[in-house]
């Protein structure tokens, strides 16, 4: 990224994706910043294609503490910047000048849009715009993007954009620090003394970004000039910077802001507080919950699953494709290897398009609703308890719920957690103890045609191992818990053309990066079963199924199958329940071992995309041998207690 653009940069639901959608039109593209797994979204400029525009991961405040505010960071300092537009929240303007002042001590080409200024109009606020761009010296341009209001403006601004020279003066011991440092600083695309104050707040990005470009001297130097600051001062240094740009900013509000005092609050406000409410929040939170898990889950993973996956290829296209390849191909090898039972195309494509592509538009489209409804900070804000008990904050809901829906998508999902530990923790809890919609209903299906203590002990072992593997596991990974952050905007109506582009951009990624993991599975499944090795992994099964999990032979090929896809190894236990195979205690018992095995190949892929297959292969040879060992014990206390259904 080193040819000059236009970066996108604010506080996260500040309406930036709205607003860049605008600016850019149709065709975007999506992918990870260099060198990291956070995704950018970067699109040619709808007025000039060749101008590239980057809507940034949000970003709080400097310094940076997640990987993703740490991206935004790295753009700053590593592209050449045509301009930069800070999208701001028009009703929140004090919090958004405080990460102005940041952006234009940094000398960039900065323009101000102070989005959603229709509901600050509906709180009565009116700003003095002139004021505020005299004051700070850069263009200020209210919008509404959800409509497109304000992109013309926007437009022409960036016609005429140019370096800021807003200069604020702080106490004497910060001042005569950034003199000392200044001079040693490496060339930027930002202003020295924004670089320097930058080092000073302690940004880690910047560290690293002058760790790169200086000799380890230099750097020496910086740090003892920053050690020296430190010694002077009564408090922290970020401490004496935030209070000189607050009294700064508290004047420039006092002289730009004004607020009519109105009478009852909106509705959408009124329901924004119920949201978070410790008593009405939880039925509000279940109901949005439900409503998630039944779009996603029942009518994406169950309904039009069944339609494409039984009716259209099961019925209509799969059987056209095998019987006319058969047909056409005369070697056995290359048609089972297309049409066979583990086909590229009879159950990889099939898989692809026919079970996972439902659930993945579904899920798309519920969270690009929940996103620009305002409602996922909140569903954060409320689950974070109980997720702090494992070690995590509560942005763990949505993969955790969605991981009911396909667990393969949720850990995709994982990429909006801050830091890379809370990333592996989820993924391993999904992996472990996260059932899908798929294995979810026949499970269900299977225990309560026993009773309904069956379905407790299911739940309540299955409950059991995520809190006390994630209990333990949150203690032996390095590093902390991060507090939940997170900024409450208002609740709206989401609008239906953001959602649908935002899930377009998706599923373009879906298309390119998951459909080859299901082709690759396929692939090696194949040539297992070519070669006749398939039949020696169910042998070697049979000692381990029959002895300590007490279930009949004929169950270690469901669990073979089960590694292919939980659901499956489900439906044949389901079939051998049906045929008077097993009895209470062992459907209990193959119940919790198939819940708590790895969900299907097709997430194992995923787990080594998203974590790399070091950490991938550390689960896999956990959670494998402790699945049978749960399964084992549960077999022998509950024959030790008597029950029996």
């Amino acid at each position: 990224m080193k040819d000059p653009r236009i970066l996108l940069v604010g506080h996260p639901n500040v309406g930036k994706s709205a607003l860049f959608h605008h600016l850019t039109g149709q065709y975007v593209i999506v992918s990870n910043y260099p060198g990291t797994t956070v995704e950018v979204a970067q699109g040619a400029l709808r007025t000039r294609p060749d101008q590239l525009v980057v809507d940034t991961p949000g970003i709080v405040t400097f310094p940076a503490r997640s990987e993703d505010e740490q991206v935004t960071v790295r753009a700053l300092l590593e592209d050449e910047h045509y301009a930069v537009i800070q999208v701001g929240d028009a009703k929140n303007l004090r919090r958004t000048l405080h990460f102005t002042l940041q952006l234009a001590e940094l000398g960039l080409p900065l323009i101000l849009v102070l989005n959603m200024v229709d509901e600050a109009q509906a709180y009565g606020m009116q700003l003095d715009l002139e004021s505020l761009r005299r004051t700070l010296g850069i263009p200020v341009i209210t919008t509404v993007a959800t409509r497109g209001q304000g992109v013309e403006e926007l437009l022409r601004a960036l016609e005429k954009v140019q370096p800021t020279l807003l200069h604020l003066t702080y106490p004497p011991p910060i001042e005569e620090a950034l003199e000392a440092l200044i001079p040693h600083l490496p060339p930027a695309p930002v202003a020295g003394r924004g670089l320097a104050l930058l080092f000073l707040s302690g940004d880690a990005s910047v560290e690293t970004w002058l760790r790169d470009h200086l000799s380890s001297a230099d750097y020496a130097l910086l740090e003892q000039i920053r050690q020296d600051l430190r010694a002077r001062l009564p408090e922290p240094i970020t401490s004496v910077l935030q209070r000189t740009r607050e009294h700064f900013i508290r004047n420039l509000v006092g002289r730009t802001l004004a607020q009519e005092q109105r009478g009852e609050e909106p509705f959408s406000v009124r329901l924004g507080h119920l949201t978070t409410h410790p008593l009405w929040g939880i039925p509000i939170l279940a109901l949005v919950l439900y409503a998630l898990y039944w779009f996603v889950g029942v009518f994406g993973a169950g309904t039009l699953v069944g339609f494409l996956e039984e009716t259209l290829f099961g019925k209509i296209i799969n059987p056209w494709m095998v019987s006319h390849l058969e047909r056409w191909i005369p070697w056995p090898f290359l048609s089972q290897m297309l049409v066979g039972e583990y086909g590229l195309w009879t159950m990889g494509i099939t898989y692809a398009l026919a079970l996972l592509l439902p659930i993945v538009v579904t899920f798309f489209i519920a969270f690009g609703i929940l996103e620009d409804s305002g409602y996922l900070p909140r569903l954060a804000v409320l689950t974070n308890q109980f997720f702090s008990r494992i070690g995590l904050n509560g942005q763990a809901v949505l993969p955790m719920v969605l991981g009911l829906g396909c667990v393969t998508m949720a850990t995709m999902t994982t990429r909006i957690l801050n830091r890379p530990r809370e990333r592996i923790l989820v993924t391993f809890l999904l992996a472990l103890a996260i059932p899908c919609s798929a294995q979810l209903g026949v499970v269900m299906g299977m225990l309560a045609g026993i009773s309904f203590s069956a379905t407790l002990i299911w739940a309540g072992v299955v409950v059991l191992v995520l809190l006390t593997v994630g209990w333990l596991a949150a203690r032996l990974l390095p590093g902390e818990r991060t507090p939940l952050m997170v900024e409450l905007p208002p609740l709206r109506w989401p609008l239906f053309s953001n959602v649908l582009i935002k899930t377009l951009a998706r599923l373009e990624w879906y298309i390119k990066e998951a459909v080859p993991l299901f082709l690759l599975g396929t692939f090696l499944l194949f040539l297992l079963d070519w070669f006749h090795l398939l039949p020696g992994f169910i042998h070697a099964a049979e000692p381990i199924v029959t002895h300590w999990l007490g279930l009949p032979p004929e169950a270690a090929a469901a669990f073979l199958l089960g590694f292919l896809r939980r659901d499956f190894a489900a439906t044949n236990l389901f079939v051998m329940e049906s045929q008077g195979l097993l009895s209470p205690i062992q459907v209990v018992v193959a119940m919790v071992t198939i819940t708590l095995f790895v969900p299907c190949i097709a997430s194992v892929f995923m787990i080594i995309k998203e974590r790399g297959l070091k950490t991938a292969l550390g689960m896999l040879v956990f959670i494998f041998p402790f699945a049978l060992f749960v399964g084992g014990v549960l077999y022998r206390f509950l024959s030790l207690v008597g029950w029996h259904g």
